[in-house]
């Protein structure tokens, strides 16, 4: 039996004893407080024509989102009704979630040992997908590459974005970061 309470994700507690240390000779951090750290994970998949043609696509969205993040997904709604795509307002587009805490060092952990090798044809990922304040983006063309998607029971196979936000002052430092994470950036 797992005991929650005191369980501490592989990646976090590798955070707390090397990674800080690391960091902090790297860049010279006069305090505690300006080591970078993750601040949260989020999770998006977006159904796009099968949900306008099938409401029941974002639900199955939402609950692959669900089994992949250990966390309930909520479904994105349209804000706008747009004619040319049959788009009504209030209509289910997708689902999204946010992973905060142990979940998001988790998740993070089993991206890139277990779903990123599992990619084809994978040879990293961009290094230059940062937005300028530290966070980074990128995209999944499958979501089956977890393991927690059955490939039988899947209608639809999902795109993924996922955004990791960090309190990062730069590019470089949320690099180093990520680096430290074993994030394979391919340049």
């Amino acid at each position: 039996m797992l005991d929650t309470e005191n369980y501490t994700p592989r990646l976090k507690a590798a955070y707390k004893d090397t990674i800080r240390a690391a960091l902090k000779e790297e860049y010279g951090y006069k305090n505690e407080m300006m080591i970078p750290k993750l601040e949260k994970i989020v999770l998006n998949i977006g159904c796009g024509r099968a949900a306008v043609r099938d409401s029941k696509k974002a639900k199955s969205a939402q609950a692959d989102l669900t089994l992949i993040a250990g966390q309930k997904a909520l479904t994105t709604i349209a804000k706008n009704s747009i004619a040319g795509f049959r788009v009504r307002e209030g209509m289910p587009m997708g689902a999204k979630v946010t992973l905060r805490g142990n979940r998001m060092y988790e998740f993070l952990d089993r991206l890139t040992t277990i779903a990123m090798p599992r990619i084809r044809d994978f040879r990293g990922v961009s290094g230059t997908s940062f937005d300028g304040r530290g966070n980074y983006a990128m995209g999944l063309k499958e979501h089956i590459v977890f393991p927690e998607i059955d490939f039988d029971k899947v209608d639809e196979n999902w795109g993924m974005d996922i955004v990791i936000a960090t309190n990062a002052k730069t590019d470089a430092e949320a690099k180093s970061l990520l680096k430290a994470f074993n994030m394979p950036f391919n340049s």
